[in-house]
């Protein structure tokens, strides 16, 4: 006689375990309803147990909702959007949700074409992100979005950003810790907020420390070696180069080292990012700010998942950085 095999569990077996209900178990592992975390908890680990698989599309028709949120990106390389959307993943994987990732490059016809698309398929939230931090237009859908990175300019409008200023004052109190007196800032592009930014906590968190005016250029190892020649020649004194991305930081260190400069023995030096392809290759390795884009991407897609859970939590939210401090500064 053939067997039978063994019958899968059911939602009314994680309810049985778990001593609630069946439509509690369905709130509860849908993400709907008031209640207990405690309760949450332990259906949650009753399904575990059991090895309970919930059928997505049975879930889906049940609950009007797709279990499906999408993220819209203008950063084309992923220098930026990919450790946002590793994080937003962590949180969306934990409420059983899927992500799907969608690059305008630039354009807004495309990215008009994705939103209609992804309304369409009836996602039940949007992530706006790109590689830049000045404010973008708003979004018009109707559905929970939220900016990661490239705020909204709208102030309404839920956007995670970094607290830049802060990173950038964190380098020059770092600096002044290992007894650094004339600190310079080479960075990127004026016309970049970013570079802006930083370049402005950084003068402001030196004072009297700063040596001359912060030099605007490229993000390029390109400027950093140029820059360098520029600051020795107007500025010899100087015993620190604080950098508005990694990138010019390495491009410093190089120039610094064909002259026989010692870093950090005569000057320290710090980057910006922590982008590990130009942080650990550098010569020395760089001390420089962590903008935690993956707990950026986190908070993001939690703040989504309470939008779509129905609260919303509306204005701008700016989280801090972390300063790694390494061999460019501390020496060896």
């Amino acid at each position: 006689m053939a067997s039978r095999g063994i019958r899968p569990a059911g939602i009314k077996d994680v309810a049985r375990l778990a001593g609630v209900s069946a439509s509690t178990v369905s709130k509860a592992l849908n993400g709907n309803g008031q209640l207990r975390e405690t309760t949450r908890e332990r259906i949650r680990d009753a399904a575990e147990q059991l090895g309970f698989t919930p059928d997505s599309r049975g879930r889906a028709l049940a609950s009007g909702r797709s279990f499906t949120v999408g993220l819209i990106t203008t950063d084309s390389s992923g220098r930026f959007s990919i450790p946002i959307m590793l994080g937003a993943e962590d949180a969306l994987t934990a409420g059983e949700m899927g992500l799907v990732l969608c690059d305008t490059r630039d354009d807004p016809l495309r990215e008009q074409h994705y939103l209609k698309s992804l309304v369409s398929r009836r996602v039940d939230g949007i992530i706006v992100t790109g590689r830049r931090v000045e404010p973008r237009a708003p979004i018009d859908v109707p559905i929970p979005v939220v900016y990661a990175f490239s705020p909204s300019t709208d102030p309404s409008d839920t956007s995670v950003v970094v607290d830049d200023h802060a990173g950038a004052a964190s380098t020059v109190r770092h600096l002044h810790t290992v007894g650094r007196k004339r600190i310079a800032h080479v960075t990127g592009p004026e016309s970049h907020l970013s570079a802006r930014i930083r370049a402005a906590a950084t003068q402001e968190a030196a004072s009297t420390t700063f040596a001359g005016q912060p030099l605007f250029g490229e993000w390029s190892e390109r400027w950093g070696r140029l820059a360098v020649d520029v600051l020795l020649r107007e500025h010899p004194e100087v015993d620190a180069i604080t950098c508005g991305s990694d990138q010019i930081a390495r491009g410093v260190c190089d120039r610094l080292r064909e002259l026989g400069r010692s870093v950090p023995g005569d000057i320290a030096v710090t980057g910006y990012d922590n982008w590990s392809v130009m942080a650990l290759a550098s010569r020395p390795p760089l001390t420089t700010v962590d903008m935690e884009l993956e707990e950026l991407g986190r908070r993001t897609a939690n703040l989504l998942l309470d939008a779509i859970a129905g609260s919303p939590h509306p204005g701008p939210l700016r989280l801090p950085t972390r300063l790694i401090p390494r061999e460019s500064t501390l020496g060896t």
